[in-house]
């Protein structure tokens, strides 16, 4: 069974949501990211000491985007995935990897700066410099909601779960304001049951 070390608000979720959205069997293993002391079996499946991580009987793999290619590609094909010949993989292909290296990366500064830096340091240039680079970036989110309900079209993708999460995180822990498309978009995705199961799952136990 497909083993998901993750936290109540990590990146696991989005692969979580991709594990329910495919159907597939797994558990969640929670790490406390703020524990003191680490646990050591954690530390030996992410010596780097971030979420998420998975484990698939030898395989341990880490970063949210690249296990969900990894999976999509060991237990597809699945709709979530369209293939490299459809007219909607370019787009799909982009907003994969918008929402972590283009969104969510660029969320995080401001808020950890936010919620762990001294308050004289909050407000800094870094933060600054990635909350505007989000703000530009969001600019291609709402370009394509203008033209389809999601990111590669007419169909839910995992470019959707990628998205989605990231704008999540903006809204919630890093004080952005959507725009009513994005909350739309928002809204609509995490309506899917898939999304609900996966939300239930990361939170179980604790």
């Amino acid at each position: 069974m497909i083993s998901v070390w993750g936290g109540q608000t990590s990146r696991s979720l989005r692969v979580v949501w991709l594990l329910e959205e495919m159907g597939l069997s797994y558990r969640v293993r929670h790490v406390d990211m703020l524990a003191a002391e680490k646990d050591p079996a954690w530390l030996a499946i992410n010596p780097g000491d971030f979420l998420p991580a998975i484990q698939d009987g030898d395989i341990t793999m880490v970063e949210s985007v690249a296990i969900m290619q990894y999976l999509m590609g060991r237990y597809g094909p699945t709709p979530l995935q369209p293939a490299p010949d459809d007219p909607t993989f370019p787009p799909y292909q982009q907003f994969l990897h918008m929402g972590e290296a283009g969104l969510a990366t660029l969320i995080m500064v401001p808020l950890v700066s936010g919620f762990i830096a001294p308050a004289a340091e909050r407000d800094n240039w870094g933060a600054r410099w990635a909350r505007e680079c989000v703000e530009r970036r969001r600019l291609l989110v709402r370009r394509q909601l203008a033209n389809a309900p999601y990111m590669a079209g007419d169909s839910f993708t995992a470019a959707d779960i990628s998205v989605a999460y990231a704008l999540r995180l903006a809204a919630n822990h890093a004080g952005f304001t959507l725009t009513d498309a994005e909350q739309a978009y928002l809204d609509r995705t995490t309506a899917r049951d898939g999304y609900k199961r996966a939300f239930d799952r990361s939170h179980e136990g604790l």
